[in-house]
């Protein structure tokens, strides 16, 4: 019997490799959309991927290109495809909106038909946030709540979603989307506040800062687990009939609370070092959002394990160890 064949756009960002990793250890053979830039330093720009590049298949193609998307289907032929790319750093200032939308929503609508023409068996997954629901008017957020986003990036999220609906309903496909709020790891990207948190720690334990300067730390998230997430969209694409999940934990922390733990971690006191400064501040910012996964836990089987503590642990100790330092023994 031959191995499913899974497709991965955005392999190379926080989950598409540990989604990689989780398929490789179920036998899948994965395939990876990637620039063709990163396959010229995959060094660089494919660093997460570096203990899987003997393991998986790079195809070159743009979210961009139609043709590019169409061939790289056409080769690979999958079983399930797994939509993770987007241009997906969070601006409330609405800028570079043009670059945003347009891939966005023309790369899942390319994907998508490409699909349906050439392998319409496959099961799809799109990756969505909750930065669609925005200013939500209620608490918590499950999978009927409206949809009110705040940001470019989750207005593209939102077409993208429909999209998805249209194909699953119009032609029959079986294509789920998961909303995952905030998730976070060791990869994520470092312009993103939790990461530029703990290694901001790091940096300091290593004398190599004396500052970290962040903005609103009264902002409020779900934060999850990325690898406990990427086991929920797996999940999605293994139920008989397709559908939409909320993915969360269902517990809000502050940006607070998450840097007076990463400090926590390595025996500093947060208030020495933090610097509010108003520049980073985000003037249009989503209110607090908190996720109802009741659906996903019912149907799915699926509920977060790690805690919060010990996820920002384990992130400070990673930033730590690239920069060379250990935790003092009292705070490990």
């Amino acid at each position: 019997m031959s191995k499913k064949r899974a497709l991965i756009t955005g392999v190379n960002g926080q989950d598409g490799s540990y989604l990689a990793e989780e398929l490789l250890a179920k036998d899948y053979e994965v395939f990876g959309l990637v620039r063709r830039v990163g396959l010229e330093a995959p060094e660089h720009r494919l660093e997460r991927l570096l203990p899987l590049l003997d393991r998986i298949h790079l195809q070159p193609a743009s979210l961009e290109s139609y043709a590019g998307i169409f061939n790289a289907v056409a080769k690979i032929r999958p079983d399930e495809c797994y939509h993770l790319a987007a241009a997906s750093f969070v601006s409330y200032e609405f800028d570079d909106e043009f670059s945003t939308l347009t891939t966005n929503i023309n790369g899942t609508h390319y994907l998508l038909a490409s699909l349906k023409d050439l392998v319409p068996q496959c099961r799809f997954y799109f990756a969505g946030t909750s930065e669609m629901f925005g200013s939500a008017a209620e608490m918590p957020q499950n999978e009927q709540t409206r949809f009110r986003p705040r940001s470019i990036y989750g207005i593209s999220k939102v077409a993208g979603f429909e999209l998805v609906r249209n194909y699953r309903e119009r032609y029959g496909m079986h294509a789920s989307s998961g909303i995952l709020f905030n998730h976070e790891s060791p990869r994520r990207g470092h312009e993103f506040v939790t990461r530029k948190i703990t290694s901001g720690v790091a940096r300091i334990l290593a004398e190599q800062a004396t500052e970290l300067r962040l903005g609103n730390l009264d902002a409020e998230r779900d934060w999850g687990f990325a690898k406990e997430y990427v086991d929920a969209m797996w999940r999605m694409l293994q139920q008989p009939v397709p559908d939409d999940y909320v993915i969360a934990t269902g517990k809000l922390n502050s940006v607070r609370d998450f840097v007076r733990i990463a400090f926590q971690c390595a025996g500093l006191d947060w208030e020495k070092y933090v610097v509010t400064d108003p520049n980073f501040f985000r003037s249009g910012e989503s209110v607090a959002l908190c996720g109802d996964a009741a659906k996903a836990r019912n149907v799915l089987g699926w509920e977060p394990k790690k805690q919060f503590e010990e996820m920002i642990r384990e992130m400070v100790e990673t930033d730590c160890l690239a920069m060379g330092v250990t935790l003092p023994a009292a705070a490990r």
